[in-house]
């Protein structure tokens, strides 16, 4: 299989933070979230299991666990299966995170 190269696949939507798949095993999924100013990631969680943010181009406000804090470029941010998480894109400049969640989202 050939590399895929994340920053060919930033995309951005003016109604909604946009979404884009970068790989999808049985075990693991990897994608994009790409946030303009102003959009957000409602506070979520995901039953059984584990994700993480790997903040790749901008900076954002994340909440996990009911803790709030600020992440830029090279911040992993992790939330732990059953523990809600949120992404909001506070700054003037787009947001782009990795998003890796295990198990993937319909596998479970």
């Amino acid at each position: 299989m050939p590399p895929v190269y994340w920053k060919d696949r930033v995309a951005f939507d003016e109604a909604k933070p946009a979404k884009a798949d970068l790989w999808r095993g049985d075990r693991l999924f990897a994608g994009l979230n790409c946030f303009l100013a102003g959009q957000a990631q409602l506070l979520h969680a995901h039953a059984g299991a584990d994700k993480f943010y790997l903040v790749l181009r901008g900076n954002g406000a994340f909440e996990v666990g009911g803790e709030s804090f600020a992440a830029g470029p090279g911040a992993l941010v992790p939330a732990a299966a059953d523990v809600a998480h949120a992404v909001r894109n506070d700054g003037p400049e787009p947001l782009v995170v990795l998003t890796v969640i295990a198990p993937p989202p319909g596998r479970r």
